[in-house]
């Protein structure tokens, strides 16, 4: 794959990651205990909320950690930022590239860039149903093929993707935004089977409705800001909004080594909204 230094023969390939990975995890046992110490991670939208929080998190675990985001202004001084919009692939190539370069390798992507959309099926035109699949879906495609020759080297290859709530339950104008996120799982999954046997592990966390800056833009524009974010606060059953840092411990954990028999599954973040059916008090 001219001047990556990968083979060129996938069996060979495959038996060298399995052997780098027994060494490196037994060194980082030995020398960093548990957690994240050597890899390097992309967090597409990693320069706002629930991406920055869990590149906060990831770097706390030991990961060296590479935004991408198309506005990089706010990304925290201690990560190395790329600019990329993961709709346009060029724009994605060669942000993957500079990170591979900057770092020489890649271990853990988190596909977390996307964007909201409201109403029902009659709410949006064409383009932007096209614009929100691009980003929300196609986008994850984008930025992980473009890291997957890397992925293949690593010795602790994850990705976690982020989908949503809306992805298994009905939520109501949210017509849009929930295809979108239900195509995520499904991906998901598809990627997980793809590429389990390359030792690539892939799953996704499903956030209930976060305090995100997406979400105070939301209740901004509402007439009774105080009583939209009471509704969507008892919409889910332990009554508050999802902290950016709980999601970011679920994908913390699915990112692990620790976790290399989890692949192809979700984590609820949704303070019980998908599972749970309590009684009014």
């Amino acid at each position: 794959m001219g001047g990556t230094g990968m083979s060129e023969n996938p069996v060979v390939e495959r038996a060298l990651v399995v052997e780098r990975a027994a060494g490196e995890s037994k060194r980082r046992d030995e020398t960093h205990g548990p957690g994240l110490a050597g890899l390097v991670a992309i967090v597409t939208g990693g320069a706002s909320g629930i991406g920055a929080a869990v590149a906060r998190r990831l770097h706390a675990d030991g990961a060296q950690i590479a935004v991408l985001d198309r506005d990089i202004s706010g990304a925290d001084a201690a990560f190395a930022a790329f600019t990329a919009d993961v709709s346009d692939r060029a724009s994605v190539d060669t942000a993957v590239a500079a990170v591979a370069e900057r770092f020489g390798r890649i271990d853990i992507v988190v596909n977390n860039a996307g964007i909201g959309a409201q109403g029902d099926i009659s709410a949006n035109d064409d383009d932007e149903w096209a614009r929100v699949l691009s980003i929300n879906v196609t986008g994850i495609a984008r930025v992980t093929s473009a890291a997957l020759p890397w992925l293949r080297r690593s010795p602790s290859a994850s990705v976690c993707n982020t989908a949503s709530i809306a992805s298994t339950t009905g939520l109501p104008q949210r017509a849009l935004y929930s295809a979108s996120k239900g195509a995520v799982s499904a991906l998901t999954r598809a990627m997980a089977a793809d590429h389990l046997r390359e030792g690539i592990r892939v799953n996704a966390v499903n956030p209930g409705t976060a305090d995100t800056p997406w979400v105070g833009r939301l209740l901004d524009a509402a007439s009774d800001p105080a009583a939209e974010r009471a509704a969507l606060e008892a919409r889910q059953p332990h009554g508050r909004l999802v902290s950016p840092d709980e999601v970011a411990a679920a994908v913390a954990y699915l990112v692990s080594p620790a976790s290399g028999s989890t692949t192809g599954t979700f984590i609820e973040v949704d303070g019980g909204m998908a599972q749970l059916r309590l009684r009014p008090e």
